[in-house]
């Protein structure tokens, strides 16, 4: 039997912190899907949101609230930002950079729903890459990489660790503790910013488990991303373009976005989103994104990445515009957690990160604030767990399971799947396309399908109920009368 007193599943910025935090002479094991940055935290641009000193925790708080449109947990609100500068100044004392001024001074800049700027970056547009590069490098436990999980370790509510397949071959490994960080819903969604292995199979698996989800239907849209290219995963051109000059305007150049809202481009993502599905649908006209603002030696160094990939698809960034779309960005639901990051219905099992819901974003999700939360809960959970991990358990064997992990033709069910879901269950919503789509995803679960793809059906399938179940619209939830 193979044991461990921790195993964390997804190195993003959730499990990679909460293995930082775990001491060396611990047995911890990390289990990685994929390669190591075929992650969330890899692709996030914006950077970290933070109180910035004890005076801006109530104004934090109240854009978190405010942002949240009445659904947050304000415990929750308030765990995360009297946390945030404690977070960040550890990063800090570990020895990451961030970016910083000519006289050394940390740079915040402002994002759209912040009274103020205090959102810090590194490498510029850079900062989940330069992140969880760090983090990569502090981690002195082990890691399982090109492996998944594919069943949990769960007997009369106590978790006892997982099943999984690593290079096709099925295995348990057991723990006494086991934290899920592995992310979000990404792949659900034909078009989507995240990164191409983050598929909803925990969420589904915990579903099979009867491990409660909690408000699926509360899913983020990006406004501004890169969608004209033939991959699933699009381009995500951060808020922070916007927070610091970049506007929209439709093909004539016109700034429609303060027809819904005063704010225009700093109104929150969910708005902005709203406003661009709209005014796309009732006028059939591009949406751009406009750089002109920018003189170009400062855009190219505070976007280099965003400069260098524009550029190479042949946009004369800062100068030309961009179009753009919508695309799914961020699962605000997840697996229900206390503020501790338990899993309240079964012993020994925790939820960090995107794949949690801590109830902190209610029903939007402020602008960075996902790598805040990742790592101010999977400290959370950390500290929880080392108050016992030193004691005795006894260990319950399990067998292992024999059900097929995919069919040769899960590939066109999982497109299938995809489509439905952005056409359906996305930026606004009906109760004719949810109940369409309802019917869909109950068909292909009564097929013939492997249990990979049945992990996405189930939590496809929490989603829209979720979603049903919701009858007025609040915050990134929009449900319309049909037409």
């Amino acid at each position: 039997m193979i044991k461990y007193d921790v195993i964390i599943i997804g190195a993003g910025v959730a499990g990679l912190y909460a293995s930082m935090n775990i001491p060396q002479d611990k047995k911890v094991l990390l289990i990685n899907k994929r390669e190591t940055f075929k992650c969330n935290t890899f692709y996030a641009q914006g950077g970290i949101a933070l109180a910035r000193d004890k005076a801006d925790i109530p104004f934090h708080i109240k854009d978190t609230l405010a942002a949240g449109d009445g659904l947050c947990d304000e415990k929750a609100v308030d765990v995360l930002s009297e946390n945030s500068r404690q977070a960040i100044d550890d990063l800090i004392q570990h020895g990451f950079h961030f970016d910083v001024n000519e006289n050394g001074e940390l740079l915040y800049t402002k994002e759209a729903a912040h009274s103020c700027k205090r959102i810090l970056h590194a490498g510029g547009d850079a900062t989940g890459r330069y992140l969880h590069h760090f983090l990569l490098e502090q981690n002195s436990h082990a890691m399982l990489s090109d492996a998944r999980v594919v069943d949990l370790l769960i007997n009369k509510g106590e978790c006892y660790g997982v099943t999984v397949l690593d290079h096709r071959h099925r295995k348990n490994i057991y723990a006494k503790n086991v934290i899920i960080a592995s992310g979000g819903v990404g792949s659900l969604y034909a078009y989507h910013t995240n990164a191409p292995c983050i598929s909803a199979d925990m969420q589904g698996l915990c579903i099979m488990k009867g491990i409660e989800l909690d408000r699926m239907e509360m899913l983020q849209f990006h406004p501004t991303v890169f969608v004209n290219s033939n991959n699933a995963q699009k381009m995500l051109l951060t808020e922070a373009l916007r927070g610091e000059g970049a506007t929209i305007e439709d093909e004539a150049g016109r700034r429609f976005l303060f027809d819904y809202d005063e704010r225009g481009e700093l109104a929150s993502r969910d708005i902005v989103s709203k406003a661009i599905y709209k005014y796309k649908k009732k006028t059939g006209m591009h949406v751009y994104l406009n750089c002109e603002n920018f003189e170009e030696d400062y855009f190219k160094h505070r976007f280099p990445n965003i400069y260098k990939n524009l550029r190479a698809l042949g946009f004369s960034v800062p100068q030309q515009r961009v179009p753009i779309s919508p695309a799914f960005h961020y699962a605000i639901g997840g697996i229900r957690t206390d503020l501790n990051a338990k899993v309240p219905t079964v012993k020994n099992l925790y939820a960090v990160g995107e794949v949690a819901s801590t109830r902190v974003h209610g029903a939007n999700r402020l602008a960075s604030n996902s790598l805040l939360e990742g790592l101010v809960f999977a400290k959370r959970a950390v500290d929880d767990i080392m108050k016992t991990i030193d004691n005795e358990k006894v260990f319950k064997t399990f067998e292992l399971d024999d059900e097929i992990m995919s069919l040769k033709d899960d590939k066109v069910k999982k497109d299938q799947l995809r489509r439905i879901m952005w056409e359906n269950v996305s930026i606004i919503r009906t109760k004719n396309g949810l109940n369409d789509a309802l019917s869909t995803i109950n068909a292909l679960l009564n097929e013939n399908i492997g249990k990979l793809l049945k992990f996405r059906l189930l939590t496809a399938k929490e989603i829209v109920i979720s979603a049903l179940n919701r009858s007025e619209s609040i915050g990134v939830h929009t449900i319309q009368e049909e037409n």
